[in-house]
């Protein structure tokens, strides 16, 4: 049987991961134009502070969570795009506090233009993570388009009352990421040919990993806040959390783990429109040092896809939860706190 030939799969997209969604700006200016949504009791979460999945309370003891997220080839290998893809839209459960059940596959794909075992092999990777987080597929939708795209709608589950959002933070929280950043600055990099075989492999690593691992470690613990990091930027997301919670946020700088050549490749240009537009997008709610130069203040907002969970507890439960997550293999750092100063805002130190 003949092998198709090898495409690069990045190269049929202008952008690609979480770096071609709308930026924040603009998707703001189109969500304040819409009516607001009727009261219900029993929508727990919803469209209010920009949390990663809306929750619906069916009784007293369960609720259901319900997310959705799909983009453009982010690596050029379709079965690693399906697994970044899936790792991608499941992590917004975990991030809720939830447990993932089923999913729906979303798929638009040059059908008469890309090899069929293109998507065979898209679907394939999908399937694989899907079945690493116990989830089942349940069905999908597909439409011909020009250019290929893929992800998925998950549903999962939680107790009303365990609920984790991005508005619950607390001053005294300590914040832990656990997962790197740069990895919007590297994959555009894949798509210039500017990173060598071991280097793709660790950044693909680094978004199909699951946080599964990370949000049943962090079960167990008194939890106030949690997002996951994701097509905002480490900056967009934490400053959603900070005004979602009334409150300020300490990053310190060289402690946000960020992955091997991103400074590097960011200082030679390689930039995702993504990653400028959050910049702009949060420059007027962050504070940068006075000395720290343009390309560590893009790094901190570099576009991510199937980034890490931000997690705010209180301090001193933090040096345990990070020393769990370590020693399970989790790629995790402390790299801030919360504070009562500076409500709604961020201060880069």
């Amino acid at each position: 049987m003949n092998q198709p030939e090898k495409i690069k799969l990045t190269s049929f997209s202008s952008k690609g991961g979480c770096g071609c969604k709308i930026g924040p700006a603009d998707l703001a200016g189109v969500i304040r134009t819409l009516p607001p949504t009727e009261p219900n009791p029993n929508l727990l979460v919803g469209l209010d502070t920009s949390d990663d999945a809306g929750v619906y309370r069916l009784t007293d003891e369960l609720a259901m969570v319900q997310t959705v997220d799909f983009f453009t080839p982010i690596v050029d290998d379709p079965y690693s795009f399906g697994q970044v893809a899936a790792a991608n839209a499941i992590s917004d459960i975990y991030a809720m506090g939830g447990k993932p059940l089923t999913a729906l596959n979303i798929v638009a794909f040059p059908i008469s233009t890309l090899d069929k075992q293109v998507l065979s092999d898209i679907l394939r990777g999908a399937a694989d993570k899907l079945k690493e987080a116990g989830v089942t597929l349940v069905g999908g939708h597909s439409i011909d388009d020009k250019e290929p795209k893929f992800g998925l709608a998950v549903t999962g589950i939680v107790h009303p009352d365990k609920v984790r959002t991005n508005a619950g933070a607390k001053p005294g929280d300590a914040l832990i990421l656990t997962k790197p950043i740069g990895v919007g600055i590297l994959t555009s990099s894949i798509k210039k040919d500017l990173l060598n075989e071991e280097e793709i492999s660790r950044v693909t690593s680094v978004m199909a990993g699951l946080n599964k691992t990370a949000a049943e470690i962090m079960e167990s613990y008194q939890v106030h806040a949690c997002t996951d990091v994701t097509g905002f930027g480490l900056m967009g997301h934490s400053l959603e959390m900070a005004k979602g919670s009334g409150t300020g946020i300490v990053i310190v700088k060289d402690q946000v783990p960020v992955l091997p050549r991103v400074r590097e490749l960011a200082e030679a240009g390689v930039i995702p429109g993504g990653t400028k537009n959050n910049h702009a997008h949060v420059q007027d709610s962050v504070h940068f040092p006075e000395g720290m130069d343009e390309t560590d203040r893009l790094i901190l907002c570099d576009a991510v896809t199937s980034g890490g969970l931000l997690i705010a507890l209180d301090e001193k439960e933090a040096g345990k939860l990070l020393k769990e997550l370590l020693d399970a293999g989790v790629e995790a750092g402390m790299i801030g706190r919360v504070t009562e100063e500076n409500p709604g805002m961020i201060v880069v130190e």
